[in-house]
């Protein structure tokens, strides 16, 4: 796939962000009305307990009763004591309507990815959709803590500024007086802001590309002495990545410092005018107590909101990339539907197929595997075999062209429907984590253990899998026991036998094995092909020769077609082949 060009996935904007969430959010109502609910008694209780004292202050200097002063210090410790309830179950319920409508996001995204064209995802690069469904989705989940907090914040706030104008109406405004100083260095924050923590993130995305692609590489870096180099371009992300995130916690320190004058000027404006109201006469002392209590009250609340700009900035950063992942096209969810096993022939015509920004690697090719034939693929590296194979497994579909399975098109059968019908197995085979039984268990989840065993036993594997410390349930996947690239490849045969479906695509299966497990390979792609319908991309011709026909492939067409040994009678290009293999 060289012509294959990195293209990022998209990005959703604020508002289509917000609205995703805000649907997610939507699916938990109870939580919704509850978190609203203990949030206001909350914050009534926090602004109950400063007019209480405020209250407590007067009784003091109009030299009121024990009893009184008594009932009202009672009532203060009461009112706290529910406040403090109240606040932490305010903060629990918000978490929790938060982490579902989160972890329903999660599963969107996830879900979508997998549905995603596999060439989409491949064009995109590994590091950014990892870095979404990684680095992205612990930012948004991490936020939603901060997001509780703010919540009653901003709860706080409003019935705070209730509280003011119970007091007096000229405090109120004086306590107003803060916002122009709030609101000049928002306007200049929240746009840089913005555009700071995005460039972070993205250049977050680039660094862990770098990442995944130096330890994926790791043998070729090796091999050609290039692990200086790449070094440098690993920190060279890195640094770039270090130098996005200090240029936003920069940005940021300037806006706390702001939020500490405004306090200073507000604290000054309400105990001012407070002075001159009980000079007047206007007031009483303990208004004006309860007043500067309130705006002290208010200091951790509009700290928190005006601050957790920063980290609202760079978690919705995040989750616009997530979402971002959801405006991908993806084929349309249909109801699975289970297969019959009719004919079950494959038919192209006129197929071609370019990757994006790249030249055409396949050339208006046409051809019919009969039910139950088996069509080996050869040709030199580059001939479009792998992508052809992948065509016709419906991995993704053609730029031109058009594909039936069994008599149906292509495009008409839903996701599930298509994985039942054609398995594919390419050379690059991945081990999932988790015991053996539960690798095999993905093609089968309902597979009893004397299925999986069979098989096993059908792909060659039974006896080294009989050797492991603890069978089937012996742990595999990064971390655990180590499969050799020949023991995984008969895995993934043996997932197609627990499949069982009526086509199967095997892309150069035995490429990875060496010469002592190739042959051993090829048995076991053989035992998986009989009785169906099968593409086998070939890397050794012995496996090419054992199939019914053979499509030779160059510059992106089929060059020759025929029996293997009518081919080799004929003398022409795969007579060459099989002529320099047999050597």
């Amino acid at each position: 796939m060289s012509g294959l060009t990195s293209t990022m996935l998209p990005v959703a904007t604020g508002r289509a962000a917000l609205a995703t969430f805000w649907r997610a959010l939507r699916r938990h109502p109870m939580f919704g009305w509850a978190s609203i609910a203990a949030s206001l008694a909350a914050s009534a209780a926090a602004v109950v307990v400063p007019l209480l004292l405020g209250r407590l202050v007067d009784l003091v200097v109009a030299g009121g009763t024990t009893r009184s002063l008594l009932l009202t210090s009672a009532w203060i410790l009461g009112v706290g004591f529910a406040g403090a309830v109240l606040t932490g179950a305010a903060r629990w319920l918000v978490t929790e309507w938060g982490m579902r409508a989160c972890a329903d996001l999660r599963e969107e995204v996830l879900d979508h990815a997998l549905r995603m064209d596999s060439a989409r995802l491949e064009s995109a690069g590994s590091g950014d959709v990892a870095s979404r469904v990684t680095d992205d989705v612990e930012q948004v989940t991490d936020s939603i803590q901060l997001a509780a907090g703010v919540f009653t914040a901003l709860v706080t706030v409003v019935v705070t500024f209730v509280g003011f104008t119970a007091l007096d109406w000229r405090i109120a405004a004086a306590f107003l007086v803060v916002f122009p100083v709030y609101a000049l260095s928002l306007r200049r924050f929240v746009p840089a802001a913005k555009r700071l923590y995005a460039a972070e993130r993205q250049a977050a995305a680039v660094r862990t590309q770098r990442l995944l692609t130096t330890f994926g590489g790791v043998r070729t870096v090796h091999a050609y002495g290039m692990e200086q180099r790449q070094s440098q371009r690993v920190e060279q992300a890195s640094q770039e990545a270090a130098d996005a995130r200090l240029r936003a916690v920069r940005g940021f320190l300037w806006f706390a410092n702001m939020m500490n004058y405004a306090e200073a000027i507000g604290l000054t404006a309400v105990l001012l005018t407070g002075f001159l109201l009980v000079r007047a006469g206007d007031s009483s002392v303990g208004d004006v107590t309860a007043a500067a209590l309130l705006f002290h009250r208010l200091f951790g609340p509009l700290g928190m909101l005006l601050i957790s700009f920063n980290d609202i900035q760079s978690a919705g950063a995040a989750l616009a990339r997530l979402v971002g992942v959801t405006e991908v096209d993806v084929p349309a969810q249909r109801t699975a539907e289970t297969p019959t096993r009719g004919p079950a022939g494959v038919t192209a015509k006129s197929v071609s197929h370019r990757y994006a920004a790249g030249p055409t690697v396949v050339h208006d090719v046409s051809i019919e595997i009969a039910d139950g034939e088996s069509l080996a693929i050869v040709g030199e590296s580059g001939a479009g075999k792998t992508t052809f194979a992948a065509i016709l497994g419906g991995v993704f579909p053609a730029t031109e062209g058009a594909v039936w399975l069994g008599g149906r098109l292509i495009d008409d059968l839903g996701p599930d429907e298509l994985r039942r019908t054609v398995g594919v197995v390419t050379q690059e085979v991945h081990v999932f984590a988790g015991t053996l039984a539960d690798d095999l268990r993905l093609a089968a989840p309902h597979a009893t253990d004397e299925q999986l065993h069979a098989a096993l036993r059908m792909v060659g594997a039974h006896g080294w899998v009989a050797a492991l410390p603890d069978g089937l349930a012996t742990p595999v996947g990064d971390g655990e026991h180590p499969l050799t690239p020949g023991q995984a490849q008969q895995l993934a045969l043996a997932r197609i036998v627990l499949l069982d479906p009526p086509i199967v695509v095997l892309d150069e299966a035995s490429a990875e094995a060496g010469s002592a497990g190739a042959q051993q390979l090829e048995l076991a792609s053989q035992a998986v092909i009989r009785g169906r319908t099968a593409i086998v991309v070939a890397h050794r011709l012995t496996q090419a020769h054992a199939c019914d026909r053979v499509a030779v492939m160059s510059g992106g067409r089929i060059v020759e077609l025929g029996r293997p040994d009518d081919l080799v009678a004929a003398g022409g290009r795969y007579a060459e082949l099989w002529a320099a293999w047999r050597r």
